[in-house]
């Protein structure tokens, strides 16, 4: 459900003020709750370390370490501008104070690196509970944000830094922000600002800025339209200024994107293209089973008061966009699903509050949060690698660590200088008989290992190195 600009309230009849609970406790269970799932993706993150996608480190750890220590393995996107540095230059001098707090374990500033990030979901998590508050009152709203805060997806993607969990976290706070009916001003700042830093940290997330805006049109939303241009464009000028100071032109990482993705077709040839059919499997199974039943109820809140979603209306037309680009990649859902299940999760926790009897609430309950747990199993299929990266940060602390080979990994799937957290020579290769593993045999400065499932182990163990530990699939060595 969906605001009307000619309806100045979204709640049903059947919210009444005396069933609402009273404001004190209330407040207190809705703050422990958002902040304990804020929290936990987080946690997840810091706990479990790997990727889901390369782009996770390279795209903002590797670039903010570089910033911050003077190197680092910088890919080809920095090096011809296609990305901004307002991410990883908030996250460089995030690693400057922790290198002055004297935290240098990568576990120690990882975990500094997350706390804005639990701020920004504890800040996307109030927004979902405000969404549905206006929608179904005060104690489904509740069950909504654990639907939404307990989403499997968002448990995994949440607490990592990829422009897809930045900016889905940003789109949130900016569709309930455009829903308030109230203070056009203010919600038209908020939301306008929040459109513009879902696009900087990912511009790819533009196409649902453009519905946003049409949406408005579309209600009749002057004043709030007004209002969210203004700040959009405050936002779009910070950002030419900051590319103009950093790569020597306005707007040059927007339009390098652009021309890379969109124009000339060289995403596709250097990435690969799929068919719009690549999506349907993996968009079935990463939402919720939940989900599908808010889609009658819909129907049925249409037929009542026709409105459209906002968050569904602008995922619906990023999956559009999604299939029509050639280059596809499953991570690249994630924005869209969060929106999907911000839309469907007060219908469906309005449904189970107003089941009659008691014990069916709480069933209902329980099977919303069970069942919203389960796309995380399914969605993403990547192999997150957190024990490889787990095993690199044990091979490489001490002050006896002067170089590092890792085995059935390549440049791009590694954890950067920043999981190491030294300037020492490292490698990467596949099997023994590669170049660098020939050369790091021969090298007296590589004196850590790290393998998987035992990759080449023999060979390791007659060039010295002896094993050290075991971090799950992965065999950390070391030789003097």
């Amino acid at each position: 459900m969906t605001v009307s600009a000619s309806l100045p309230s979204s709640l049903p009849p059947s919210v009444e003020p005396e069933a609402m609970p009273s404001p004190g406790p209330w407040r207190g269970v809705l703050m422990a709750v958002v902040g304990g799932l804020a929290l936990l993706p987080a946690l997840l993150a810091v706990a479990q370390l790997g990727r889901i996608h390369p782009d996770e480190v390279y795209q903002l750890l590797e670039p903010a370490w570089f910033r911050a220590h003077g190197y680092g393995v910088m890919a080809w996107e920095w090096r011809v501008g296609l990305r901004n540095w307002a991410a990883p230059g908030v996250a460089s001098w995030l690693l400057r104070l922790a290198d002055a707090l004297g935290l240098t374990h990568p576990l120690a500033y990882r975990a500094v690196l997350a706390v804005p990030q639990v701020l920004l979901q504890g800040w996307m998590l109030w927004a979902t509970y405000r969404f549905a508050e206006r929608r179904v009152g005060p104690g489904p709203a509740l069950l909504a944000v654990l639907g939404v805060g307990l989403y499997g997806p968002v448990l995994v993607f949440a607490g990592r830094t990829l422009g897809e969990s930045l900016s889905a976290a940003f789109l949130v706070v900016a569709m309930e922000a455009l829903d308030r009916q109230e203070a056009p001003v203010r919600a038209g700042l908020l939301g306008g600002c929040t459109l513009g830093l879902a696009v900087v940290v990912r511009y790819g997330s533009a196409v649902m800025v453009l519905v946003a805006l049409a949406w408005l049109v579309g209600a009749r939303r002057w004043k709030v339209l007004l209002f969210t241009c203004l700040a959009g464009l405050g936002v779009a000028l910070a950002l030419g200024a900051l590319d103009w100071v950093t790569w020597g032109k306005p707007f040059h990482s927007l339009l390098a994107y652009v021309d890379f993705n969109v124009l000339s077709g060289q995403a596709a040839r250097q990435f690969g293209a799929s068919p719009p059919s690549f999506y349907a499997l993996p968009l079935l199974t990463a939402l919720p089973p939940w989900f599908w039943g808010a889609l009658p109820l819909g129907w049925l809140s249409w037929r009542r008061r026709p409105a459209v979603s906002l968050p569904g209306l602008c995922a619906a037309v990023y999956f559009t966009a999604l299939c029509a680009t050639a280059h596809k990649e499953e991570r690249f859902l994630y924005p869209g699903l969060v929106l999907l299940v911000l839309a469907a999760a007060p219908q469906v926790a309005g449904f189970v509050g107003r089941l009659g009897a008691e014990r069916g609430r709480k069933l209902g309950s329980l099977l919303l949060v069970a069942t919203t747990l389960l796309a995380g199993v399914l969605y993403p299929r990547e192999d997150l690698k957190g024990d490889q990266f787990r095993a690199i940060v044990a091979a490489t602390r001490g002050d006896d660590v002067r170089g590092l080979l890792i085995v059935n990994e390549g440049l791009w799937g590694s954890g950067g200088f920043f999981y190491i957290g030294k300037n020492i020579p490292w490698m990467t290769c596949d099997r023994p008989r590669d170049a660098n593993f020939q050369a790091a045999m021969r090298d007296g400065r590589i004196n850590r290992a790290v393998t998987f499932e035992g990759r080449a182990l023999e060979e390791l163990q007659a060039a010295g190195f002896r094993v050290v530990t075991q971090v799950g699939r992965e065999t950390v060595l070391a030789r003097k």
